[in-house]
């Protein structure tokens, strides 16, 4: 796959995902996360699954905690037919005004199905981020 064409589907599938997560659309933004999702790097947690990111999700949506989600600074690292991975800086504004801001690794699949789908995603932290960014410029 070309780079163009890797990036052109990732970025839509960030601007989706975001979108169904401000629209509090539970259906549409767990159909984005593959069944086998599995997110490193939260506070608290060793590993987060499906189970675990659906209830949050649940009750995010449910008190309308988000009123914001935005990327910016894609960066591919592969890509091939079925797979993607990339690091992008994620901005989450609650409604309560908190912000959190982090740089994330994300992996989209393309499963069974055709659809892609978010099978890893890991928090970086600050000096490994900009250790990657430095590395793939």
């Amino acid at each position: 796959m070309k780079q163009e064409q890797a990036q052109q589907i990732a970025e839509q599938w960030l601007t989706d995902s975001a979108e169904t997560a401000v629209q509090k659309d539970l259906n549409a933004h767990m159909g984005m996360i593959s069944k086998r999702i599995s997110v490193q790097g939260v506070p608290g947690f060793d590993n987060l699954d499906y189970d675990i990111w659906y209830n949050q999700c649940k009750t995010q949506f449910e008190q309308s905690m988000i009123k914001s989600i935005a990327y910016k600074g894609f960066n591919l690292l592969s890509s091939t037919e079925s797979q993607i991975v990339f690091t992008v800086y994620e901005t989450v504004v609650g409604t309560d005004g908190t912000l959190n801001e982090q740089i994330v690794e994300m992996s989209l699949e393309k499963e069974d199905d055709d659809v892609w789908r978010l099978v890893k995603e890991r928090m970086i932290l600050e000096n490994d981020a900009l250790r990657n960014h430095e590395l793939s410029s």
